[in-house]
């Protein structure tokens, strides 16, 4: 049943505002790859973008990976592009807002904020798999 909602969300959220934040993060992914230094972070857009398209069953998890060079990206990121693309997020989040069943729409544009500011230290994962990172473990 949470399948067929993920999946009926999905739709719904491609039609109304998926596709073009979509395109925003491919846009943005190809600007930083024209730069050689800079393709780390079209890489992270690239892969936000796949996850924008379909964000319903799926989550942001940290990976506690990051360290100095992740917050030197981040901090680049958020300069660079990422306050531009939370902005599309928020006017979205805004239209989408305005009927009821397009309030769970709005609520996941505002989830996907802080991915798109900050990209670099995180890992996009199955919502089944993102629940078993945060059940306790025996022993």
């Amino acid at each position: 049943m949470r399948s067929l909602l993920a999946l009926v969300l999905n739709i719904i959220w491609v039609v109304t505002a998926g596709w073009a934040l979509f395109l925003g993060y491919l846009v943005a992914g190809v600007i930083a790859c024209i730069f050689i230094v800079t393709i780390p972070f079209g890489i992270a857009s690239f892969r936000i973008a796949g996850f924008v398209i379909w964000p319903f069953g799926r989550e942001v998890v940290d990976t506690h990976r990051g360290g100095a060079g992740s917050t030197i990206g981040n901090v680049l990121w958020f300069v660079i592009a990422g306050w531009w693309l939370a902005l599309g997020h928020v006017v979205t989040a805004v239209a989408q807002a305005v009927t009821i069943i397009g309030i769970p729409l709005a609520w996941a544009n505002l989830k996907l904020i802080p991915v798109t500011c900050f990209p670099f230290g995180k890992e996009i994962v199955d919502s089944d798999a993102a629940r078993a990172r945060m059940l306790p473990t025996a022993g």
